[in-house]
Parts: C-alpha cells; sequence; structure tokens
C-alpha cells in the first residue's frame, strides 16, 4: 500500500549520440512504483526558480493519483543548492541510493554540466531543465533530452524582434558571469547583429552580487539594455536600474527568466511595458494552460513560469512516454527512446525532440502588463516551432565553438 508518493534526499560530459544499447538495461516490469529523481536549487540565489520546480512537478502528480501509465510513482527530491558539486553528490544518491528510473532536472546550467557525464554513464533517462548549450549540440548524450530551451534558443527571436519590429540600433547586454547568462547574450547578440543592430556594451556580474549600484552606473547610452539574468537577479537589478533613473531613459528588454512570473509577483509598476522572451507564459492561450495556469494560481497565489512550466512539461512528456511503453520504466533503453520519440501537445504547446534531443516548441514574445490588478506577461507575438539552431546551417553552426563571453566577438563595442 502506497503512504506517501514524496522522498526527500537529505543534506543541503559529452558522450556524443553512442547507442543505447547495454546488456544489463532491459528489465520485466517491476511491481513497485516508478521512482522519479528531481534535482531542484531550493536554497541559495537560484531558489525561487528551484522551488518552483518541485511544486508543479508535485502538482502534476497529485492531479494523476501519483499514477501514470496505471503505475504508482514516487517523487524523490533533491537540494542541489545551486551548487555544482552539490547538485553531483545528490545524483549520485538519487542514482545509486534510491535507484530512480529517470532524473528530472537539474535547474542551473552549471549544474547540468557538473552531471552530465556521471548520468550518461549510469545510463539514467534524463528530462533536463537547464539551458546548458552544448548538452544538445557538440556534446550530446543519448540519454538526455531537454525540455526549457537552450540559452539563446528564446533570445533568438526577441533579438530579429528588437531589430525589425522595436527597430532598436544600439543595445548593452547584462547578465550573470557563468554559461547560462554567456550563452544567451551570445546569440542574441548574433542574430541582433546579423539584422543590423549592433551591440555596444557586455556587463556580467557575479552570480550572488549583493548590490548592482557600480554595474548600473557603468551602463552605457543605447536605445535598450538586454537583462538576461537568472532566479531573483533580475528583479534585484531592474529595482536599482530604476532607481538610477536610467528606465526613463533607455528601453529594458529581457531574456527566458529576467522576469519570470516567480519574480513579476514581488515587483511594482518598474516592470510595465517591459517586453521579454520565453517558450512559456501563464497567459498562453491554449486549452491546457488554461486549466494548468489558474490552478497553479489558486493553489500558490501566484502565476506559474519558467521553473514551473518546465518540471509540469516533465511530467506531461515522462506520462505519454511510459503510456508508450505500458510503464515498464525498468527498461531504461525503451523509455529513454519513448521519451526522445514523444510529440505531444503541452502547457506551453505541442512539442517534439530533434536529433539531438533538444525541444522544438513555440517562443512567445511578451509584455508585462496588468491583469486583475496582478502583473502579467501578456503574449504579443508568437514564433512558431523554433529550433536551437534558429534559422542557421545546423552543420555550420556546430563547426563553431559554443557560445560564450567571448564567442562570437561583439563587433561594435564602444571602449
Amino acid at each position: 500500500m502506497t503512504i506517501s508518493r514524496r522522498q526527500f534526499v537529505s543534506g543541503a560530459a559529452g558522450a556524443g549520440l553512442a547507442t543505447l544499447a547495454s546488456p544489463n538495461l532491459a528489465f520485466a516490469q517491476g511491481t513497485g512504483p516508478v521512482r522519479i529523481g528531481l534535482l531542484a536549487a531550493k536554497t541559495g540565489p537560484l531558489a525561487s526558480g528551484g522551488i518552483d520546480m518541485e511544486l508543479a512537478l508535485t502538482m502534476f502528480l497529485k492531479e494523476h493519483d501519483f499514477t501514470l501509465a496505471g503505475r504508482k510513482v514516487d517523487l524523490i527530491v533533491a537540494d542541489t543548492a545551486g551548487v555544482p558539486a552539490t547538485a553531483r553528490t545528490k545524483a549520485q544518491e538519487l542514482v545509486e541510493k534510491n535507484d530512480v528510473h529517470c532524473m528530472i532536472g537539474p535547474l542551473a546550467a552549471f549544474e547540468a554540466l557538473a552531471i552530465a557525464d556521471y548520468l550518461t554513464e549510469k545510463q539514467v533517462p534524463t528530462l533536463g531543465v537547464s539551458a546548458a548549450e552544448d548538452m544538445t549540440q557538440r556534446h550530446p548524450s543519448p540519454w538526455y533530452v531537454r525540455l526549457s530551451s537552450t540559452a539563446a534558443q528564446c533570445a533568438y527571436p526577441l533579438a530579429e524582434y528588437s531589430a525589425k519590429e522595436l527597430k532598436y540600433k544600439k543595445i548593452v547586454t547584462i547578465a550573470d558571469d557563468f554559461a547560462y547568462g554567456h550563452e544567451m547574450c551570445a546569440g542574441f547578440q548574433r542574430v541582433f547583429e546579423d539584422n543590423g543592430g549592433k551591440i555596444i556594451q557586455k556587463i556580467f556580474t557575479p552570480l550572488a552580487t549583493p548590490d548592482y549600484g557600480s554595474y548600473v552606473a557603468q551602463v552605457k547610452n543605447a536605445d535598450a539594455i538586454f537583462v538576461a539574468y537568472a532566479g531573483s537577479n533580475g528583479f534585484r537589478f531592474l529595482r536599482q536600474f530604476v532607481e538610477y533613473g536610467l528606465k526613463d531613459k533607455m528601453a529594458v528588454i529581457g531574456g527566458m527568466t529576467a522576469l519570470d512570473e516567480s519574480v513579476l509577483r514581488n515587483m511594482g509598476d518598474e516592470a510595465l511595458g517591459i517586453v521579454t522572451t520565453s517558450f512559456y507564459s501563464a497567459e498562453v492561450d491554449n486549452p491546457l494552460n488554461k486549466v494548468f495556469a489558474p490552478a497553479f494560481r489558486k493553489q500558490f497565489k501566484y502565476d506559474p513560469g519558467y521553473y514551473a512550466a518546465s518540471t509540469y512539461i516533465a511530467g506531461e512528456v515522462l506520462e505519454a512516454a511510459l503510456k508508450t511503453i505500458k510503464a515498464n520504466a525498468e527498461d531504461r533503453k525503451a523509455l529513454m527512446a519513448a521519451i526522445r520519440g514523444t510529440n505531444v501537445d503541452t502547457i506551453r504547446g505541442p512539442i517534439k525532440f530533434d536529433e539531438f534531443g533538444n525541444i522544438i516548441g513555440d517562443v512567445y514574445i511578451r509584455k508585462v502588463t496588468r491583469s486583475d490588478g496582478r502583473l502579467v506577461n501578456s503574449v504579443i507575438k508568437t514564433y512558431p516551432d523554433v529550433s536551437q539552431f534558429w534559422t542557421y546551417d545546423k552543420n555550420e553552426f556546430l563547426k563553431n565553438p559554443v557560445y560564450s563571453r567571448d564567442y562570437p566577438p561583439a563587433k561594435n563595442l564602444e571602449l
């Protein structure tokens, strides 16, 4: 008899597309529950996102009575604290102690990169949330799919939109100084420059920056500033940007997580009018999201965003995959193949996976407005079926280095 379907782990790369075949993967279907491991940063600067990941996945499983494809499910949650070494330790515990059938998460790019080789070695089907580019590009794993977006994937449409429709000519970029921020800004820069724009300044700040005043003071005059922060850092930066009076002098546009719903709820009128991009908004108009978003808001008193949507979508994909293999999660090869072959409607819209395991789906340009007294990310334009390679030739794309602080080099920096 199942008493509780949730457990907690205590305490704070490249494999290439090798064959999935292994002599020890296929077993007779077990009679116990399917064990799902969730790696989520529930403490530290990324905690707001990690907490939402757990809330949404738990919500999905509760809606299904902790039963997927006719089989009971255990959710085992581990707090990575947003620290790569901790993420690896927790991943090892989930695999070697809890014997999970699959893994969801972790959140941060640097966490995902720290555990990628281990999960591939152990052949654990992994439904990733992190945006680390190369995990589905030059160094893909046959045991990994990405449910959210690469760091640059949603930045591409905003860069084109900024140049073609907002008519911006000069933009400053600012981001956390780690892989996620580097890659998002690089992708934005590439498309913005390809559309005739100029990136005149690139600023990167430490993830745990206590005060953004000195960085705000460095911002050069431009048409807009592209903010590519994660967690609560976007809110904290914008607050000081407004205090310095710069929002009256230049527009603010943002990446996937800069004004995510998880932090938007703490903001005021300073956020109104800011344009951002993401694969999801609580305002997305489709039947599944019209049920999910109001239910999440009713239960937790705020709208779901990037982080919550990612793990809810993980539940939707995992359920479809388990149905395909009649819930035989012990056959990891079959489970991973079913996950990769999923083509299903979700709360973000219809999705599928490319040959590298990265999601292809709609990307939304959003604008902060008020609705029923709360701030929301209203959808103002939809880019359908966006690939991680945008409109670039895949083979030529992969010949270049992974996006970074210095690649591609900015053509128009003002020193």
